[in-house]
């Protein structure tokens, strides 16, 4: 057997299905979870997985905004204990400010900038690690800029002012007056980090992820024994549903779960008379995409005790 008792509870939580489907989808694909995942999606028996469902890691978001540029930059710590603590908050205000004013291409260049304190954001890092005794990694950044128009921040559930586990950035290009769009931006920022979308349009949306839902409703398809043709229409639907339901502007807005983003936006240009892009945004969840071993406290406690 290559899983454990443990990989079929995970399981279980990840997907919603049955024990013994769990165990049947990891045994026919050698204990490899992400295609038991995929198999038991292609039976019916579970639902579409997001990234989301993976978070794990501790720490903060944090964005920053200075006129038509911002930036999110995610830091990682262990505890959640350490994510509130005011030392570590300061850093990841300050350094997401130091990204925004540096214009820090990516983690390297971030972390080989000054720090205002004094010395680099990498010897600040290396001292908070030093003094609060808990391992902290700077994980990401992206930047969004307008050439005319705002970028809105969002912080979901903020810890403190700018920080928090949930980000969000919407650059929005137009001539519209800049209140008017900072009260659209805001309003999509929320359906951002409700609705997780996973790129802009359909098209950004990533190669592979199309080519896993393609192989996923292929597999159903050939299983209602329809035609050859009925099934290639059935996965080009299913396809289609998974980029719509998936990417920004086709995503039907949470404030009404009717109109898509898209004609939102247009419905707000034209009644400030300006045009109204959507340029580029940023969501940034805090541990998105990171598993993290679960820990059994007290076992730890009993095998250091040498409890049995």
């Amino acid at each position: 057997m290559a899983y454990t008792a443990a990989d079929v509870k995970n399981l279980r939580e990840r997907t919603g299905a049955g024990m013994m489907d769990c165990k049947k989808a990891l045994d026919e694909t050698a204990g490899d979870f992400e295609a038991a995942v995929d198999a038991l999606r292609a039976r019916g028996l579970a639902a579409a997985a997001k990234k989301s469902s993976r978070t794990a890691a501790e720490g903060l978001v944090g964005v920053a905004v200075s006129g038509t540029r911002g930036v999110a930059v995610e830091v990682n710590s262990e505890t959640d204990f350490v994510a509130k603590n005011d030392q570590f908050q300061d850093f990841v205000r300050k350094t997401t400010q130091v990204a925004l004013d540096t214009a820090a291409a990516d983690i390297d260049a971030l972390k080989a900038a000054a720090y205002p304190d004094g010395g680099t954001v990498t010897e600040k890092l290396t001292s908070n690690v030093a003094t609060i005794g808990e391992n902290q990694q700077l994980r990401r950044l992206k930047h969004v800029a307008v050439t005319n128009g705002v970028v809105v921040p969002y912080m979901h559930n903020a810890a403190a002012p700018a920080l928090g586990k949930i980000g969000v950035l919407v650059a929005l290009e137009s001539e519209a007056p800049a209140d008017v769009l900072e009260a659209l931006g805001k309003q999509i920022a929320m359906h951002i980090a409700a609705a997780f979308p996973l790129a802009l349009t359909a098209d950004d949306l990533d190669a592979e992820l199309i080519a896993r839902e393609r192989k996923i409703a292929a597999e159903k398809a050939a299983e209602s024994g329809k035609p050859a043709e009925v099934q290639a229409k059935m996965v080009d639907g299913a396809v289609a549903k998974y980029a719509k339901e998936n990417a920004l502007l086709s995503q039907l807005f949470v404030m009404d779960n009717k109109t898509p983003v898209a004609q939102v936006i247009d419905a707000a240009g034209k009644a400030a008379g300006a045009k109204i892009a959507l340029i580029d945004y940023v969501r940034f969840q805090l541990g998105e995409g990171i598993e993290k071993e679960e820990t059994d406290f007290a076992a730890e406690v009993a095998a250091a005790a040498g409890i049995k």
